[in-house]
């Protein structure tokens, strides 16, 4: 039988319809507005004891001033939500503190150990690192703390605005930067100084990842402006592989790799309808395509437990989320659940701690989506 596709209409007070064939099945939706609009996003990985979850998002605001929040969802009920669940007023602000220009990227660190500092790292004009820590007023309400601003370029007074961060998982103390300059620099945060910088690609860089495999570490892969894919390996920095390159060599903007499966990554062309997605074992061709999109393609997230579920957002304002579990033998058409959103959904992240919570933002709105 053929999968039922889900659809669910998004609504000011997070509350949504669904189902498949018949019936209407409600869906946990919390909606929080921003007083600007919202392009950055991530998800906390420690353990919360007076939240249900912690969100980061960024403003973007075309002028110098810009905004970070810290944002939490009040405890989770008890007892399943019914009818009579209240889906507003469920997100308030933690923490707020000022950022120069848009962030292009945060991240929360991955490292949960006991004792690991509560860091979030941005990026926009440099790399820089904050810690968040309780301000005792026992309301759930944190202080943000600038503890670092790192910058590779000291001998000049202009900057390369960075276009993206990743943070190795298995190695908490690195993290590495994409900018317009054509490098990459991977950090050493205890140390708070470059351990290496290269010139990854013949134009701008747009993003970078780190590989998710065992003794992969080491490995990274990036995309930019000259259509390419390279992956690198930081013990032999002299080589690096062009794994794809676009057919015209039109700029590639995201990329993700699979939280399960290392040979896995997804990546999207600038203003493109379609997600490629790529074996590092079969390079130059992508072993899929994804479409279903009416509008261009702004983020993708693989699922944080399962090797085969993607999710992919655009300017059609629906987040899909596709099973490749055939692939390459099959060719996937639909995806297996749908959501519309209000309006263009800039950004998607999906929550490692909690799998099956999703985030997406639209305008002044984020959005958490239980799926």
């Amino acid at each position: 039988a053929e999968e039922a596709k889900k659809t669910s209409e998004g609504s000011e007070g997070g509350e949504g319809s669904g189902g498949s064939g018949g019936g209407s099945t409600r869906k946990e939706i919390y909606t929080y507005k921003a007083p600007w609009t919202v392009f950055s996003l991530a998800w906390s990985h420690q353990p919360e004891t007076d939240a249900q979850f912690r969100l980061a998002i960024g403003s973007y605001v075309e002028q110098y001033s810009n905004s970070v929040q810290i944002i939490k969802k009040k405890p989770a009920p008890k007892d399943p939500p019914d009818a009579g669940h209240n889906y507003e007023n469920q997100c308030y602000v933690a923490a707020e503190f000022d950022h120069p220009y848009p962030c292009t990227k945060i991240l929360w660190s991955p490292d949960t150990s006991s004792g690991a500092r509560d860091l979030l790292a941005t990026s926009g004009d440099y790399l820089r690192l904050w810690s968040m820590s309780d301000d005792g007023l026992g309301v759930g309400t944190l202080t943000a703390k600038k503890e670092a601003l790192l910058n590779n370029n000291k001998n000049s007074e202009y900057c390369a605005p960075l276009t993206s961060i990743a943070w190795n998982e298995i190695d908490p103390n690195l993290v590495g930067t994409s900018s317009i300059d054509t490098t990459c620099t991977i950090w050493d945060l205890t140390a708070e100084q470059a351990k290496t910088q290269l010139i990854a690609h013949d134009r701008e860089v747009f993003d970078l990842a780190w590989a998710q495999g065992d003794n992969q570490k080491d490995v990274f892969a990036s995309v930019g402006a000259d259509g390419s894919v390279r992956m690198f390996d930081l013990r032999s920095l002299e080589h690096s592989t062009i794994i794809y390159e676009t057919d015209k060599l039109e700029p590639l903007l995201r990329l993700e790799w699979n939280k399960q499966d290392p040979n896995y990554l997804a990546t999207f062309q600038v203003d493109s309808l379609q997600t490629i997605i790529l074996d590092v074992r079969l390079p130059s061709t992508p072993v899929a395509e994804i479409g279903g999109h009416q509008g261009s393609i702004n983020a993708t997230a693989w699922a944080p437990h399962s090797a085969c579920h993607l999710c992919t957002a655009g300017d059609d304002s629906q987040a899909l989320i596709w099973d490749l579990s055939g692939i390459p033998k099959k060719k996937v058409t639909d995806p297996i659940l749908a959501y519309h959103a209000d309006g263009e959904i800039n950004n998607l992240q999906w929550c490692a701690k909690q799998p099956d919570w999703i985030s997406i933002c639209f305008s002044d709105k984020l959005q958490i989506l239980r799926v």
